[in-house]
């Protein structure tokens, strides 16, 4: 086993996710031969600061001997068992310890084991909801546009990302794409600091076009991830509240990516006064450990499929690894540890820190043009012209190419197009964020000098 190549293994058999394999010709697979806290190892011993936290779901660092052990100690009860009809503890434990944290309301939890099947089950939920209430008119969706919530079907439908859904448009549901918030090129000429959400009239103005036909409005909470870390206010949501309770339109928040602290509060929605009708978790859930989602909502909508069999009213939906007992226990260990180790208030001070850090270097520098932040994602966006807000020719793959040279110094970063950012794991230390940053602010210079 010694001898074998890992790397032409690896390029034999897998096609890997979000990649041009071809790409893979001159930046090989780095293969990982295994993590500790914010680093990643590969099986030549080289260290890697994973700043991204491995696709932002890595929620207190790698190999936790914490969550390991809650691991180790289930593996040995129970792997998994069928979730109709029968349950475990570990299930009905984490239940009780997330009605605690989740936003007011929220009440019914439905397993699933990834974000985008926790996004069908969703869509499928408010459809037939209405379908269930009076309302069969009800069956279209609204969204923002550069939204992202998944690559299946019915969660491209509902994202407006091209990059991942244009050539599949007639396979994909006919939702209404509204004007998203876009705070660092507002074209109300507002900051997102004190603006009135002027772009708002975007969203009232579909509403009036086709709020009675609207089952649902989903939303990634103050935080457009895949648009490249777009950032905009609470009011915006609180709005959109108001807006959907007025059109009996329900109100979905996809915290998949911004659910667990990541955000400086322990979900998004925290930010706000008011509660969504449905939410969708995973990623950090289990701190990135085991695949596992829910989707969560309100005893309202629970209510709406609770009849006698025959009436045909019951949510038909399910997934073989529903309730997962593995990552049930590794979602427990990651709430005790939030819980135990104060973790949101230390990363809130860690994320000051690395805001400040992040500002000192890069504010300066004649090709950013935003360095925007909520807990401790921070997002740098590079622009040709730092006064017009020109972006950079996105045939020259600048975040690609700085994501390369990073890589080589031993910082993973994976932009956004041309917008680095930093989602670390929450209890990261500042020693290894200083590391990153140099990492960060070499590898831009190196790049855009050349």
């Amino acid at each position: 086993m010694c001898n074998i190549n890992w790397i032409d293994e690896d390029l034999k058999y897998i096609w890997h996710p979000c990649s041009q394999m071809k790409d893979y010709e001159e930046l090989k697979p780095i293969v990982i031969d295994h993590g500790k806290g914010s680093y990643l190892y590969d099986i030549n011993g080289k260290e890697y600061i994973d700043i991204i936290s491995s696709w932002w779901c890595n929620l207190l660092g790698h190999a936790n001997p914490k969550i390991n052990e809650a691991i180790k100690n289930q593996l040995d009860n129970l792997e998994h068992v069928i979730f109709a009809n029968l349950s475990h503890k570990p299930a009905i434990k984490l239940c009780q310890e997330l009605i605690k944290v989740v936003p007011k309301g929220l009440c019914k939890f439905n397993f699933s084991d990834n974000g985008s099947a926790s996004v069908e089950c969703a869509l499928k939920m408010a459809f037939q909801y209405h379908y269930q209430t009076g309302n069969p008119q009800k069956q279209r969706f609204m969204c923002l546009s550069e939204g992202y919530h998944g690559e299946t079907i019915g969660a491209l439908s509902v994202g407006s990302m091209d990059l991942y859904a244009k050539i599949y448009k007639p396979m994909l549901m006919n939702a209404v794409h509204t004007s998203a918030p876009d705070c660092y090129r507002c074209p109300y000429h507002q900051n997102r600091e004190t603006c009135k959400c002027e772009c708002f009239v975007h969203a009232e103005e579909d509403f009036a076009k086709y709020g009675n036909e609207l089952a649902a409005v989903i939303v990634e909470p103050l935080i457009q991830g895949s648009a490249g870390m777009r950032i905009y206010p609470p009011l915006y949501l609180e709005k959109l509240r108001k807006l959907c309770d007025e059109y009996n339109v329900l109100l979905i928040a996809d915290e998949i990516a911004t659910g667990f602290g990541r955000t400086g509060k322990m979900f998004a929605f925290d930010y706000t006064n008011v509660s969504p009708d449905i939410m969708t978790i995973s990623k950090g859930l289990t701190g990135g450990y085991m695949p596992m989602a829910i989707t969560i909502t309100t005893q309202k909508i629970y209510d709406a499929f609770y009849a006698d069999y025959n009436e045909g009213k019951a949510f038909m939906h399910s997934h073989t690894y529903s309730g997962n007992p593995l990552g049930c226990s590794a979602a427990l260990a990651v709430q005790k540890i939030l819980r135990e180790e104060n973790i949101l208030a230390k990363a809130q001070d860690t994320a000051k820190y690395l805001h400040e850090k992040l500002q000192a270097t890069f504010a300066n520098h004649k090709n950013v043009g935003e360095i925007r932040h909520l807990g401790l994602i921070n997002a740098i966006e590079l622009v040709k012209d730092k006064d017009t807000k020109e972006a950079f020719d996105s045939k020259k793959r600048l975040g690609y190419q700085i994501y390369k040279n990073a890589l080589q110094k031993g910082l993973l970063l994976r932009p956004l197009g041309d917008v680095l950012y930093f989602n670390p794991p929450l209890n990261i230390d500042k020693q290894t964020l200083d590391k990153a940053i140099s990492i960060c602010h070499t590898s831009i210079n190196e790049v855009l000098n050349s």
